[in-house]
Parts: structure tokens; sequence; C-alpha cells
């Protein structure tokens, strides 16, 4: 049964003696640490002796550190070994929670964040070159060797990352469509040129909505997937095994998601342009009465397919982005949840950037191209 935690001061010829007794635990302290601490608070040259307490944990010890901080001049200290370290645990985590935090501020602060920042890029950059080198061994290998290549995961990631995301694209770039149309209707209608809107929603869909709405989609939905598929692999020490087992983990994981979303980002684009046309053609039909024949017409003269090859032909750039960003973001993680959702917001957000990044060095290339 514990014992109450108590104490008796003693006095002497050279000072002062606090003799404490009982267990000095959270259970059986009560008011044993603040009676101390009143007893000690002017006493001189105080003598702790703590040989006959039975258990201290944490709360007691506190409360002796507590009381003996409160006197005027330090004393000696009797305790057992296992007393004496726990004082001195206790002791430094007391001394840690009040120091004082230096917090650099000003022009010197904003000096250390840009020096963090520019080397974290070198860092990130060099880290990409090295999956980027990574990732194309593999492509070599996949093609000297292709029955090492696995095609099963290949056709399922094909599905997840291509069939699975027709409607989500389908219904944005329909609706996009369908935007445009109204905003170009009522803007060409102040010089009675409705007309070319039909012009106005070919050129708009087909080189530039339909191929980037379509990768910001797949940015924020395969990127991500790749990210916290691979990352949560990695952090079950999955990825570590299959090393091991002498299993390239970019051969197994990274270079099926490269493939597959390669393959199925043009048919989803030209999925996401037919929607955007048919969501225009929906809208100028019932605005404007322009039938569908006069409407398809009208885009194979007026626009025609360079266009939508100007278009498609970002593609596979879009989804060797969207890939790589997002395995490599994956292969980044360490062994916390908290690193994970790291990387799989920081594979997104990139993702989406890099986008618009390669669509803006399209469009000034087939400037200079007159593509």
């Amino acid at each position: 049964m514990p014992q109450p935690a108590d104490f008796s001061l003693l006095q002497g010829e050279h000072g002062s003696t606090a003799k404490l007794t009982g267990d000095w635990t959270a259970e059986s302290l009560e008011d044993a640490g603040a009676r101390l601490s009143e007893n000690l608070l002017h006493s001189k040259a105080v003598t702790l002796d703590l040989r006959q307490v039975g258990r201290c944990d944490t709360a007691g010890a506190y409360a002796i550190i507590r009381a003996a901080d409160g006197r005027e001049s330090a004393g000696l200290l009797l305790a057992r070994p296992e007393t004496e370290r726990l004082l001195h645990l206790v002791g430094e985590a007391v001394q840690a929670e009040h120091s004082p935090h230096r917090q650099d501020r000003g022009f010197y602060e904003l000096l250390v964040r840009i020096g963090r920042g520019v080397v974290n890029l070198g860092i990130d950059l060099y880290e990409t070159l090295v999956f980027l080198g990574h990732l194309l061994t593999s492509v070599g290998r996949a093609i000297t060797n292709p029955r090492k290549f696995r095609a099963a995961p290949f056709v399922a990631l094909c599905e997840r990352a291509g069939l699975d995301a027709v409607p989500i694209v389908a219904v944005t770039t329909f609706f996009l469509g369908a935007v445009v149309a109204l905003l170009g209707i009522n803007t060409l209608r102040a010089f009675a040129a409705e007309v070319f809107v039909v012009e106005l929603i070919g050129v708009s869909v087909l080189r530039e909505f339909g191929i980037v709405i379509t990768a910001v989609l797949l940015a924020g939905r395969s990127a991500s997937a790749f990210a916290a598929e691979i990352g949560s692999m990695k952090m079950n020490q999955e990825i570590d095994a299959m090393r091991v087992m002498g299993v390239d983990p970019f051969d197994a994981l990274v270079l099926p998601r490269f493939l597959a979303l390669l393959v199925t980002m043009p048919l989803l684009t030209f999925v996401a342009d037919l929607a955007g046309l048919i969501g225009g053609l929906v809208v100028s039909w019932n605005t404007l009465g322009l039938s569908p024949t006069f409407f398809w017409q009208r885009i194979a003269d007026n626009v025609g397919a360079a266009h939508f090859w100007a278009g498609v032909s970002k593609a596979p750039v879009m989804a060797i982005v969207i890939a790589g960003i997002g395995c490599r973001q994956g292969m980044e993680v360490e062994g916390d949840v908290e690193s994970l959702g790291r990387r799989v917001t920081s594979a997104v957000v990139q993702a989406i950037f890099a986008i618009i990044l390669v669509d803006a060095l399209f469009a000034l290339l087939y400037m200079e191209l007159n593509i």
C-alpha cells in the first residue's frame, strides 16, 4: 500500500535538513510538494535527504525540484542513485521548457530562408535527374528484354487511369465547351458575328482546354494515387523487401504506371475534345439555332485537324510529367504518415504547376513555328 508523501525539517549547526519520507508519486503526493516549497522558501543551505523516500515518479521529482528552486541558496542532495537520475532527467526537461528559444527575425531570417530554398531546389533537381536516369534504365531493360515486362499491372493501371477517368473528363469538358460557347456568343453578338463562335469553340477546345483540363484532372486523380500507393508501400517496407528479393521497384512499380499514363493520355484527350465540342454544339444549337450538320461542317472547313494534332501532341509530355512527379514523390516518402501526406500534396501541386508551365512552353514553340 502506498505511503503518503511527507517530510520533516531539522535544524542543525550548518543549516537545515529536509528529510523526505513516504512515496513521492502522483497517487500519494497530495499537498506535500506545496508544503515543502513553502517551508524551504526562505531557508538557507538546506540539505535534501531523499534516502528514506520509497517510490518516486516524475510528478514527485517535479514537486521536489520546484520546491528546491525556490530557496535562496543551494545545499546538498542526498539520494539513492536511481532517484538522483530521475531528478536529473526531470530537471533537464524543466530547464529545456523554460529556456528561451532564439528566434531570428528580419533580414537575417529572410536570407536564411532564401538560402535554404536555393539549397533545397538544387537537391530536388539532383534527385529528379537521378530518378529520371533510373527510369530510363528501366525502360531500356524493358525494351531489351520484353519478357520481364509486367503486363498484368500495366493493363490494370490503364483501366484505372484511363477507362475509369472517362466519365469525369467527358462531363468536365462538356460543360467547359458549353461555357466557352455562351461567353463567345455574348461577346460576338456586339459585332453581329455570332456564327464565328464555332471557330472559337473548335480552336479553344481542341488546342488548349481539352488537353489542359484532362491533364489537370489526371494530376489530381492519378498523380496523387501513384504517390499514395508507392508511398504506402515505402512506409510498410515493401519496397525494401522487393530490393532484398532482387526486384527493382522501378520495374515493378514505376514503369507500369509511366507507360499506362503514356498510353491512356492521348485517348482521354480525344474524349475531352469530343465532349467539349458537343457541349459547344448543344449551346450553339439551342441559342443560335445552328444545326449539328452546319456546326461540324464549319469545324472541318475552318478549324481543321491542325489544332487537334497540336493539342494531342502535348499529351505524351503531360503524361510523362504527371506519372514522373507522382511516382517520384511516392518514392521519397519516409516512415511516417505526415511524410505521406506532404508527398501526396506535393505531387498534386507540382504536377499542376508543371502542366501549366509545359502548356506555356508549347504555346511559345507553336507560335515560333507558326503552327
